[in-house]
């Protein structure tokens, strides 16, 4: 038994077994000292996303008070605003791993001007995306497949999330920023109280408590936008300390804007091909699942905000895996960037499995507090099932491609993330919901073909060590 303990114990945290393959190019640090660098950098981006996707989930559950076509109304909007964000996702992946080189270079000056200049981009673009996103939301609500009697509802609730965008979209550049020099907490504080805000002003407006209005769907809408702008503020806070190590009130060398971004861009591109054909993919696989009636879709949105819950700890632990990457990879420790990519993935097998136990044994009792209705519950129940398979796929895969996207290697992950989410997935999703006749169960088995492939393809990648080699 104790043989078996620590061979347990070895696998999961031995630092000689994670690098056997990998010749060390200096002293290593101890076995408790790597785990708690990690912990340090990725528990505050855990429990923000963990946060992110209860506020999410409490959102629906809120909503869902309303009725079936209040979820399918405000679950319609989310593949549309998320291509809006496209654009800025992928400028912030190139912000994340050049600020995180630079750290590691000692280059404070050069982080502090990529993070100037992504910050005037990004508010340049989320100006011209959510401009369009307003003017064109009924046409690109119905392509989505919306439905006569809740678009309406769905327009109303997508235009105020419009006018949000630009603060979101500042919010999230300047924690990508702050994440690639390692300050996680940042982001975590600034989603907390914008979560706050959200869940007290949906309890305010929805169904008008006190003085507030009744605006039902709207006043969704508005509580997830007075978060945003809440988040935007205290993200840009920040920037206004002098002796933060990032910081606009610190004066750095004035250098063309090419010379500082050509890196960003480098990283960048290729990460907005990937979300570009992500987006595409996922706006495909909802428009599919969509037409399979209210009730299925309704089903489909509280299980997909469910499984952000095996997400978000993968999301975590990836933003600590991509920011300690970027910055070995600075200090020309590679050997390092592969250990903590490998203590990342240990950890997320841990997670994933604890989540596996969960969505088996409660499948009902969390269906139960998205919706009281007997036939969501039944079908929501067997999904569960099919999802508690892709959980390991998920979590390991996002850790997997966030280390290579942290050294610059994002143009493996767009090629794959393209050929799995934009052509696998929607393909699969309709050949096994419609000719096969599977319904939603056809969807969430191409959900976890999608995982794992990703998985598989992220793991030989990462094991090759080419993504070492890379400068930026």
């Amino acid at each position: 038994m104790k043989s078996s303990l620590r061979e347990i114990n070895s696998y999961f945290f031995g630092i000689g077994r994670m690098l056997k393959r990998t010749k060390p190019l200096g002293v290593l640090p101890a076995t408790g000292e790597v785990y708690r660098n990690f912990f340090r950098v990725a528990w505050p981006s855990a429990l923000e996303s963990l946060l992110v996707s209860l506020v999410s989930s409490i959102d629906t559950m809120m909503v869902g008070t309303l009725g079936e076509n209040a979820i399918n109304a405000v679950g319609i909007t989310n593949q549309p605003k998320f291509i809006l964000l496209a654009v800025i996702f992928s400028l912030n992946v190139g912000v994340t791993a050049v600020v995180a080189r630079r750290k590691g270079q000692g280059d404070r000056d050069g982080a502090n001007r990529t993070m100037r200049c992504a910050v005037l981009i990004s508010a340049v673009l989320s100006l011209l995306t959510s401009a369009a996103g307003f003017a064109f939301a009924r046409p690109i609500l119905q392509f989505a497949g919306a439905d006569a009697v809740y678009l309406e509802d769905a327009v109303a609730y997508f235009r105020i999330l419009c006018v949000s965008i630009v603060f979101t979209a500042l919010n999230l550049t300047i924690n990508a920023a702050q994440r690639g020099c390692g300050k996680t907490k940042i982001s975590m504080y600034t989603n907390i109280v914008a979560n706050l805000v959200n869940v007290i002003f949906n309890y305010l407006l929805i169904n008008g408590i006190g003085c507030f209005p009744k605006w039902g769907v709207r006043g969704a809408a508005a509580a997830t936008a007075l978060g945003a702008v809440s988040a935007c503020l205290i993200s840009v806070a920040t920037l206004l300390r002098r002796n933060g190590y990032l910081s606009l009130l610190r004066g750095v060398q004035r250098l063309p804007a090419k010379t500082v971004l050509r890196p960003v861009f480098k990283v960048s591109g290729s990460a907005f091909i990937e979300q570009v054909f992500m987006r595409i993919g996922f706006f495909a696989y909802a428009k599919i699942v969509a037409e399979l009636g209210p009730t299925p879709y309704a089903t489909h949105l509280i299980c997909m905000n469910i499984l952000n819950l095996s997400f978000c700890f993968g999301d975590g632990l990836g933003i600590a895996a991509s920011a300690l990457v970027g910055q070995k990879l600075g200090e020309k420790r590679p050997d390092l960037s592969t250990l903590y990519g490998k203590v990342g993935q240990r950890i997320a097998f841990l997670c994933s499995s604890a989540l596996f136990l969960l969505f088996i044994i409660g499948r009902r009792g969390l269906i139960r507090l998205f919706s009281p209705e007997e036939e969501i519950i039944a079908l929501g129940s067997a999904i569960m099932i099919i999802m508690a398979l892709s959980t390991h796929f998920q979590t390991s895969q996002v850790v997997l491609n966030s280390c290579l996207r942290g050294a610059g290697d994002s143009t493996f992950v767009a090629v794959t993330s393209l050929l799995s989410i934009a052509v696998i997935r929607p393909i699969l999703t309709y050949v096994l919901c419609y000719p096969l006749g599977l319904g939603l169960a056809g969807a969430w088995i191409s959900l976890v073909v999608d995982q794992g492939f990703r998985f598989l393809t992220g793991y030989v990648r990462f094991s090759g060590g080419k993504w070492s080699k890379i400068n930026l």
